[in-house]
C-alpha cells in the first residue's frame, strides 16, 4: 500500500478553492477522502492532529471491526487506513479548522493558516469526551484526571482507579486498566451497566474490579495530585470519600461543531447535526458523517458507510451543478 500524503500546513497547500472539503481525518473522513480520491474528486482533507484517526488511535483494542479476525489495536487499524488512502493519493493537510461558513454557492474554511473554498463539504470532525462538570475536575487535569486509559492507564501501576460511567467505553477501558491498577472502580450512576452483556460478564468475572451502581460523583479531592473522590449515594442520599490514585471519565461524548457559523443547520438536544439516509443536512451542499452525526450506533464500521454515502452523495450533488 502507498505512503500518504500529509500536507504540514503550509499556506500554499491549504488556502485555495475546491470541489469537495472533508473536515476531520478519522475513519469517516479517511474514508470520504479515499472516495473523493479514487473518483478523481478535487478534495482537500483537514484535519487538526498531525497523524490521522480520530479518537480511535487511543483505543487498545479493537475486536469488532468486520474482516479482522483477531483483535487489533485502534492506531494499528487507522495505519491501514491510511495507508489506503495514500494508495489513492488522498490530499490530506494537517491545519486545524476555525471557522466553516456559507457563501452563496460556495463555503469558506477558515484554518490556521489561510482559508479554503469549497462547493461542497462534509463535515466528519467527530467528538469529544465529555466532562463531569464537578469541582475538582479541571483542577487536576492531567493530575490524576485522565480521559484516556490507553494513554495514561501505566501510570497507575499498582494503584487504585476510578472509572466514571459504565457504558461500552467505561467498561473496556475499565478492563484494559486491571493491567496495571491493583485495583479499578467503576461508578455508574444508574441502577444498571449500560455495557454489551459479554462486556459486563468479563467485568465481573475480572477479581480487580469492583462495580459501584447508583452513585453520582460529587467532587474530586486532592492537593497537587488526585486522592480520592467523593459520590453520593442516589438511594439514601449519603456521601462518601473512595481514595483513590486516577480517574477515568467516559460519561459519553459532544460533537466538535464548535467551529460552524451556519444557524440555519439543524442539531438535536445534544448537539448532533441531523441529516438524512444520504447524509445530506438541511443546508445544501453540507454533508456530516461518522461521531458528529445524529444517530444510534457511533463506531467505526458505522464511521466508514457514513464516509463513503456522504462522499457518494457530495460527488452527485456537483455533478448536478456542473
Amino acid at each position: 500500500m502507498g505512503d500518504i500524503k500529509i500536507s504540514l500546513g503550509e499556506t500554499s497547500e491549504v488556502q485555495g478553492n475546491y470541489d469537495l472539503a472533508i473536515i476531520g481525518g478519522g475513519p469517516a473522513g479517511l474514508t470520504a477522502a479515499m472516495y473523493a480520491a479514487r473518483g478523481r474528486v478535487n478534495h482537500i482533507l483537514l484535519e487538526k492532529n498531525a497523524i490521522p484517526g480520530g479518537q480511535i488511535v487511543n483505543t487498545e483494542s479493537v475486536e469488532n471491526y468486520p474482516g479482522f479476525e483477531q483483535p487489533i489495536g485502534g492506531f494499528e487499524l487507522m495505519e491501514v487506513f491510511r495507508a489506503q488512502a495514500g494508495k489513492f493519493a488522498a490530499n490530506i493537510v494537517n491545519a486545524p479548522v476555525s471557522s466553516l461558513k456559507k457563501d452563496g454557492e460556495h463555503f469558506v474554511i477558515t484554518t490556521d493558516n489561510g482559508k479554503t473554498i469549497a462547493r461542497a463539504v462534509i463535515v466528519a470532525s467527530g467528538a469529544s469526551p465529555r466532562k463531569m462538570g464537578i469541582e475538582g475536575e479541571d483542577k487536576f487535569i492531567g493530575r490524576g484526571v485522565s480521559f484516556c486509559a490507553t494513554c495514561d492507564g501505566a501510570l497507575y501501576k499498582g494503584k487504585t482507579v476510578a472509572v466514571i460511567g459504565g457504558g461500552d467505553a467505561g467498561i473496556e477501558e475499565g478492563i484494559f486498566l486491571t493491567r496495571f491498577a491493583d485495583k479499578v472502580i467503576v461508578i455508574e450512576v444508574m441502577d444498571h451497566l449500560g455495557a454489551t452483556k459479554i462486556l459486563q460478564e468479563r467485568a465481573r468475572k475480572n477479581p480487580k474490579m469492583e462495580i459501584m451502581l447508583s452513585h453520582t460523583p460529587m467532587e474530586i479531592t486532592g492537593d497537587n495530585a488526585v486522592s480520592g473522590i467523593i459520590v453520593e449515594n442516589r438511594s439514601d442520599g449519603t456521601r462518601e470519600k473512595i481514595d483513590v490514585n486516577g480517574i477515568f471519565v467516559y460519561i459519553g461524548i459532544k460533537p466538535d461543531v464548535d467551529f460552524i457559523s451556519i444557524e440555519e443547520l439543524k442539531r438535536d438536544r445534544n448537539g448532533f447535526i441531523i441529516s438524512d439516509d444520504s447524509m445530506r443536512t438541511d443546508v445544501s451542499g453540507l454533508f456530516v458523517a461518522g461521531d458528529v452525526r445524529a444517530k444510534l450506533l457511533r463506531q467505526v464500521s458505522t464511521a466508514v458507510g457514513d464516509g463513503a454515502t456522504a462522499e457518494f452523495a457530495a460527488e452527485k450533488f456537483l455533478n448536478e451543478r456542473n
